[in-house]
């Protein structure tokens, strides 16, 4: 071939040793790479050596699992790559994709759904966990079966909380039971252990098998040994009762904690078991999350008497020294969102209804967005969009340089959950009454009201259509559906799989 011929690379007066030559062309972008293919024939094979290519995709963020034998041609790859992205982010801002209802009615009430890359878990008040893979757009959802004691005989307790990592799953009960079950092998959990209260936090961490819960005065932190059986590594008695709790990610050792009771924040770590990360009398904590170096939390300060607006404190965990005082509003902060926003920014929703992002180097809010009637319940954002959820059932995607609603959808209940990746979408509507009137557990009917029960939405703009397009949950169903309750008539022309 032509580039086995080139030793020396004419590099205007002088010849260059190829490999040195290369060396050069290293320092240049796509644009300049583009220029130099066209001085000569020498200097095209230069240009598009792989070696140049595969690391302007990796620096762009593309394909950074692969390795440079892959693609037989990587300037190839980053156009099509860089053409999918546009792709996406247009889909995104006309809202173009297929839309889904993750919907199990046998459950009741939806009570509690978290998800992680695409695999959503929801819990129900009949006290049944459920598992749905939307990159498969697998929507038989398996049931994570409970474990049953030999008296319980009775009706299951409701789930209060449930969490999922890309290994793990784990419920809380009403009872004060967690199971714990693993993604990997079947659906009857691996661990299970009791709090002798009302479960009021649950963390998992969002890698690896740690599980923090709390439940009265007690925090409990259990994972596996190195032989894989599940014990209690930790238990920590605090004085107050806890409000959130989050596990640090990233966490070499025995796993650290951080727990809001209240108005003290606690860091509780094996070696140091009552550290005290803030607290200030009388001033609660309204939110909590944490990256792997920082805590970021909104207080509640009475404005009238200290003179001192509602504010976002930032911590680092490393130190325990507080670095910014952010924001300040006569509302409550009720959500804030530190550790998927990107590098030194921070998204925060609040009771006065307003998305405020704040950049963690200024202590000024960057943008602000009048977003949700009553307030704000979910935030999380990227580089150029922000999805807000509101206690009135609306989710807005607004882009975050132009300050501008894209498009919203409502539900009937306050969105509670609100994840997305570069592709998809996934929220939940969760009520905040789980025993509507009429819905006894006298009544014959073993389902709830459709307006009861809150619901679960999976988008997905890979997919070019029109969202208004997407077929109908109740026109996806076959003749093979034996359940009548809901009127499953196979409406997408049934007799084409009969």
């Amino acid at each position: 071939s032509f580039q086995n011929e080139i030793n020396e690379v004419p590099f205007f007066d002088i010849q260059l040793p190829y490999e040195l030559a290369l060396k050069i062309f290293h320092y240049l972008g796509k644009t300049e790479l583009g220029r130099c293919a066209q001085v000569s024939r020498t200097w095209k094979v230069l240009a598009e050596d792989e070696v140049l290519w595969y690391r302007l995709c990796q620096q762009e963020g593309y394909l950074l699992d692969t390795s440079i034998s892959d693609h037989s041609c990587w300037k190839l790859a980053l156009k099509n790559c860089r053409a999918r992205e546009r792709t996406l982010k247009t889909n995104w801002k006309n809202r173009i994709g297929a839309v889904s209802q993750l919907q199990y009615e046998l459950g009741k009430i939806l009570c509690d759904v978290h998800s992680c890359d695409g695999v959503v878990i929801a819990g129900y008040t009949s006290g049944e966990v459920r598992l749905w893979d939307t990159r498969t757009w697998d929507y038989t959802a398996p049931i994570l079966e409970p474990m049953h004691g030999p008296g319980d005989a009775g009706p299951q307790p409701r789930v209060s909380f449930v969490r999922i990592n890309s290994s793990l799953a784990v419920a809380a009960y009403e009872d004060g039971t967690v199971s714990v079950w693993s993604l990997m092998f079947g659906r009857e959990p691996i661990h299970r252990y009791q709090h002798n209260q009302r479960i009021q936090a649950l963390a998992l961490g969002s890698e690896g098998a740690t599980v923090a819960t709390a439940s009265g005065f007690e925090v409990k932190v259990e994972s596996p040994n190195d032989k894989g059986f599940w014990q209690t590594t930790e238990t920590f008695e605090i004085q107050k009762l806890v409000n959130f709790l989050n596990l640090v990610p990233d966490v070499t050792g025995s796993p650290v904690t951080v727990a809001a009771a209240e108005d003290i924040v606690y860091l509780l770590k094996a070696e140091d078991p009552g550290k005290i990360l803030h607290s200030v009398y009388g001033q609660p904590v309204t939110c909590l999350d944490v990256s792997a170096h920082e805590a970021a939390f909104g207080v509640k300060t009475f404005g009238w008497l200290l003179n001192e607006p509602n504010q976002i404190l930032l911590y680092n965990l490393e130190t325990s020294q507080c670095l910014k005082k952010m924001g300040n509003s006569l509302g409550d902060f009720t959500c804030v969102n530190l550790q998927n926003s990107p590098p030194n920014m921070l998204v925060t929703g609040n009771k006065d209804r307003r998305v405020r992002v704040f950049d963690l180097r200024k202590s000024e809010s960057l943008c602000s967005l009048y977003a949700h009637q009553l307030g704000v319940s979910a935030v999380q954002m990227d580089d150029w969009k922000i999805i807000s959820g509101g206690e009135e059932g609306l989710v807005c995607v607004w882009d975050q340089r132009m300050g501008t609603k894209l498009w919203e959808m409502h539900a009937r209940h306050p969105v509670r959950h609100v994840w997305f990746n570069s592709h998809s979408l996934i929220t939940a509507n969760i009520p905040d009454e789980k025993t509507p009137r009429g819905a006894s557990i006298t009544d014959d009917d073993l389902t709830a009201h459709r307006k009861h029960r809150g619901i679960i939405y999976a988008y997905e703009f890979s997919v070019d259509q029109l969202a208004v397009e997407s077929i109908l949950p109740i026109c996806r169903s076959s003749y093979d559906e034996v359940t009548g309750y809901n009127y499953n008539i196979g409406l997408a022309v049934p007799y084409d799989n009969i």
